[in-house]
């Protein structure tokens, strides 16, 4: 049997964090899908950090809840980014463009600094007004 691991941290500044583990497949990923259907919902949340550095396999049915997140965010010019992937993970998302490359990260602080620059454009741009 699949086993998935989930975790959550709270929010903060609109970014919410979940860390995977295990295997993200056809018997686990309506577990994911669960975890993420508040956090899609809530309005206050723009960023997604997906975490998967624990990650060990990814099938068809991973992907496409990937691809239902970044979807749901894209709606309010929200984004999922993907950090910490497996190089395995990481072929897999190069072989189905599941996420563009500027969206993937090799570690959580590189993604910080790219929402950190993100956030701050926004604001900067607001004050021009």
């Amino acid at each position: 049997m699949s086993l998935l691991r989930l975790e959550t941290t709270p929010a903060s500044k609109g970014v919410q964090r979940v860390i995977l583990g295990g295997r993200l497949d056809t018997h686990t990923y309506g577990q994911l899908d669960e975890v993420l259907a508040p956090i899609l919902a809530d309005n206050s949340v723009f960023s997604l950090v997906l975490d998967l550095a624990g990650l060990d396999y990814i099938s068809s049915a991973g992907i496409r809840s990937v691809f239902k997140a970044r979807k749901a965010l894209a709606a309010r010019a929200g984004k999922v980014l993907v950090v910490n992937p497996q190089p395995q993970i990481q072929k897999v998302f190069d072989m189905v463009k599941a996420v563009p490359l500027n969206e993937i990260f090799t570690s959580v602080e590189e993604a910080d600094a790219y929402l950190y620059a993100m956030q701050r454009k926004l604001i900067e741009g607001d004050s021009d007004d």
